[in-house]
């Protein structure tokens, strides 16, 4: 899995500064309103600057003043960095200024450190008005020039310049592919209960509209992968037998639930919300395409606590194949983790966040594992996290 190593931010909310290491699977653990979802938002707010959606992201989220520390500063700043294979890693910041027209982009860099007794080179160096990017022409040396397009100010140069080299345009689509995925809509008449159109997925959707096609198409493509999933199921509810498709329309499919107790089959509209958001999770988490990264936020919400140990296998096995970045309040889930899975958010004496892995805390970690389970040392305080 080819991801992300380091994320910084500058004045965001109570994330005043941060640099955070990143790894394959990161559960952030700590109080309300520490800053477990702000940093969701941080990676949902880069990939827009990737895509061009910027304006519309920071608009969503109250404008830009909604973003800042409060009465602290009058900008923020988020920088990402990819590692590259056999060569340096490229970083990429970006930072908003408050103004009068919402908010400029007061600078923008996307850069690699090609030599240590150099300065990084510069694919992306922009200020304001002043935007420069890396051209090279079919001969000579290339240069930073200006676009002669009509280059959007509200959004990133990153999303705009035309197509660079290797290493950034594979960053760009990186961190263009990021997804996020919140507490997704399983009630009476949800698109994920009702019949669905066949269409063809690669990553389901936070909706779950897509749960039918991608299911039916993982049964049809590849139909060892399918049974992994059944054995999944099994595992998490002992009486299941199957999953089936039966046609509703042209072109429609529904899905059931066979149930061995039961001699009709179950639809998804009579499915529990534990059971569909299971089901919904273990079709995400057991995509064989996800994202660089993918971000999900309380995958603990209506399942059995029994269930858990299941969650934390298939987040485990998923973060061989994209970022897992989750938030979560279940202290139960975090029985089933290991210190180096587990991200700390603790809140400092000026009201700002600090971040530190479970494994990285000041303390014999080992020793109290050999006593207790790590939700416990949680409970009792010696991870953090707790107020």
């Amino acid at each position: 899995m080819n991801g992300f190593s380091q994320v910084s931010v500058q004045n965001f909310r109570r994330l005043v500064s941060a640099q955070i290491e990143l790894r394959g699977l990161g559960v952030m653990i700590g109080a309300n309103g520490i800053g477990k979802t702000t940093l969701l938002e941080l990676f949902e707010i880069l990939g827009s600057s990737a895509r061009g959606e910027l304006n519309t992201r920071v608009n969503a989220k109250g404008g830009i003043e909604s973003l800042i520390t409060y009465d602290k500063s009058d900008s923020v700043t988020f920088a990402i960095r990819m590692p590259v294979a056999g060569y340096p890693s490229i970083d990429y910041e970006i930072e908003l200024l408050k103004s009068e027209r919402a908010y400029v982009i007061r600078n923008e860099t996307l850069s690699q450190k090609r030599f240590a007794d150099q300065s990084p080179f510069l694919y992306i160096n922009s200020s304001a008005d002043n935007v420069r990017y890396y051209e090279k022409p079919e001969s000579g040396p290339g240069k930073l020039v200006r676009p002669n397009w009509e280059h959007n100010p509200f959004e990133p140069s990153l999303s705009q310049v035309p197509k660079m080299f290797r290493e950034p345009e594979d960053f760009r689509r990186r961190l263009a592919a990021i997804k996020s995925f919140g507490l997704m809509n399983v009630g009476p008449g949800s698109p994920v209960r009702q019949p669905q159109q066949m269409r063809p997925v690669q990553v389901l959707s936070e909706t779950g509209d897509d749960l039918i096609s991608s299911l039916y198409f993982l049964r049809e493509t590849n139909h060892d992968r399918f049974e992994v999933l059944e054995d999944t199921l099994s595992a998490a509810f002992p009486d299941f037998e199957r999953l089936d498709f039966p046609p509703v329309a042209a072109g429609m499919l529904t899905l059931t639930w066979k149930d061995k107790n039961f001699r009709h089959p179950i639809y998804l509209h009579q499915l529990s919300e534990g059971t569909l958001r299971f089901l919904w999770l273990a079709s995400l988490l057991m995509s064989e395409k996800l994202p660089t990264v993918t971000l999900i936020d309380e995958p603990e919400v209506s399942l059995h606590p029994e269930l858990l140990s299941l969650l934390a296998d298939l987040l485990r096995a998923a973060s061989g194949r994209t970022q897992l970045i989750v938030a979560t309040h279940s202290d139960r889930l975090i029985r089933f983790l290991a210190p180096k899975e587990v991200m700390v958010f603790d809140r400092n004496p000026d009201g700002s966040t600090s971040v530190k892995w479970g494994d990285a805390q000041d303390l014999d970690i080992e020793k109290w594992l050999s006593d207790f389970t790590l939700d416990e040392v949680w409970r009792m305080g010696q991870l953090g996290g707790r107020a």
